[in-house]
């Protein structure tokens, strides 16, 4: 399962702080926003991250293509240009970054990430500056019981529909004799 992320408004609320930074890269904690959304998603195994971006957007990006190197012990060949990661203690997310405009809206947003995820997929859907620490384990459970459900009873209708294995398909021997 996938979470998209809404990151692209200009956070016109918070200009004091907006104007310098998009409203997800607002520090909490010494982390931003964003960081904080992802984490409790990945509580929940949910590490695969679609980003809608906008307003600064390039922000963001900078953000997460820093990340494993600030998140590292590393070394640097100066000379070759090469750099060694020792240790990486960043977490395990799959991070996609979709520029979708600076002016579209909440719709156009997500048709733009159409590309980006399956159809068949569900995935879960929030705004970048939404913290909040909600068990959407709960949900995701349904979610799977309902779909297997709907699998076993798409198996036992294919079973049903097998010449051979429904008895009105069955021919009965005359005991008699003919």
């Amino acid at each position: 399962m996938k979470a998209v992320i809404l990151a692209g408004g200009r956070g016109t609320r918070i200009s004091e702080e907006s104007h310098l930074r998009p409203k997800p890269m607002i520090e909490i904690g010494g982390r931003p926003i964003l960081w904080h959304i992802m984490s409790m998603y990945g509580r929940y195994g949910v590490n695969d991250f679609v980003v809608a971006l906008g307003y600064r957007g390039e922000m963001i990006k900078q953000y997460f293509a820093d990340y494993a190197l600030h998140s590292s012990d590393i070394t640097v060949d100066t000379r070759r240009g090469d750099i060694l990661y020792h240790r990486n203690y960043a977490e395990p997310w799959r991070v996609t970054l979709v520029d979708t405009g600076q002016d579209t809206m909440t719709g156009g947003r997500l048709k733009r990430l159409a590309h980006y995820l399956r159809s068949d997929d569900c995935f879960c859907m929030t705004y970048g500056d939404g913290v909040a620490d909600v068990d959407i384990a709960e949900p995701r459970r349904e979610i799977h019981r309902k779909a297997a459900r709907r699998q076993r009873l798409y198996q036992w209708r294919l079973l049903r529909a097998q010449p051979g294995r429904d008895r009105s398909h069955r021919r009965r021997r005359n005991p008699v004799g003919a």
